[in-house]
């Protein structure tokens, strides 16, 4: 018994040294980001690359955005990939500076505004106070103190648009509203932003914005807290190389995450699969 009790012991020890990459040697990644479905969907591809490929266990937060910078600032989580700059997210990352790492877009293409029916008979925002009663005074907004929402409040008052109501609410309350809307062949505006599966499922347009309030094109960034290159090397350079080809890539996956019984998780993994050569450009290269 003797010899049988070290024998398994022996193996034990050979068993934990010839696998050095499960998660269980590893520190656990934490990564916030907000319910934004383009949030929600890079987080959950970075949280499967990390531990189908890699063996790390990740946690993923999902928080508002001013928590999102705030805790990546502070350390409490590792990073996020959903930083919209250079200006919606402007005023977060300018709170942290000097505290977190920008590694720069993972997608570019990004855009932000206001966005109607292509049969509403309305092209631009400065038009919206003319036509308020055909909107009921609404402007369908997402989740308080999102980056867009900041912006919105901002061309309220450089429109002077005193006939609407910004509503504040989530991603899926907005588009939960664009739906019946375009059901019932309403006139409704929301806040909106590309890339987005919405785009993909109604034929919408943006309003024109003459005064630029909502900027221009943008592209959404991996931020990552200082130290991490020392703390995590094989997690930053990950982190570092994450990107997609083209908008398309990340619409693709969006879209498959609207499906019915949808899970992002298993999504991702699918995401894998059907762009092998991409996902292997993301490890890191020993």
């Amino acid at each position: 018994m003797k010899n049988l009790f070290k024998l398994l012991i022996a193996m034990a020890l050979v068993l934990a040294c010839a696998t050095p990459g499960m998660a269980a040697d590893k520190p656990e990644v934490k990564l916030a980001y907000v319910e934004w479905d383009c949030a929600a969907a890079s987080t959950n591809l970075v949280k499967a690359v990390l531990q189908e490929k890699m063996g790390y266990d990740v946690e993923i937060l999902p928080v508002t955005a001013a928590a999102m910078w705030m805790a990546v600032g502070t350390g409490d989580v590792d990073g996020q990939v959903t930083a919209w700059l250079p200006v919606t997210h402007a005023d977060y990352l300018k709170e942290v500076q000097g505290k977190v790492e920008d590694l720069g877009p993972i997608v570019g293409g990004a855009k932000l505004g206001w966005a109607v029916p292509s049969y509403v008979e309305v092209d631009s925002i400065a038009d919206l106070n003319d036509n308020a009663d055909k909107f009921d005074g609404k402007i369908i907004g997402i989740d308080p103190g999102a980056g867009l929402m900041r912006l919105s409040e901002k061309a309220m008052k450089e429109y002077n648009l005193d006939k609407f109501e910004l509503m504040e609410g989530s991603g899926s309350t907005m588009t939960a509203a664009l739906a019946n809307a375009i059901k019932n062949k309403e006139w409704v505006v929301v806040t909106a932003w590309s890339p987005h599966w919405m785009f993909g499922r109604w034929d919408l347009k943006y309003l024109d914005d003459p005064k630029g309030v909502l900027g221009e094109e943008e592209q959404i960034h991996t931020i990552v807290r200082n130290g991490l290159n020392d703390d995590m090397p094989e997690v930053y350079a990950m982190l570092d190389n994450f990107h997609y080809e083209s908008p398309d890539q990340l619409q693709t996956l969006m879209a498959w995450n609207q499906e019915d019984g949808a899970d992002r998780y298993e999504n991702a993994k699918r995401f894998m699969k059907e762009y092998p050569e991409l996902v292997e450009s993301w490890l890191p290269k020993n």
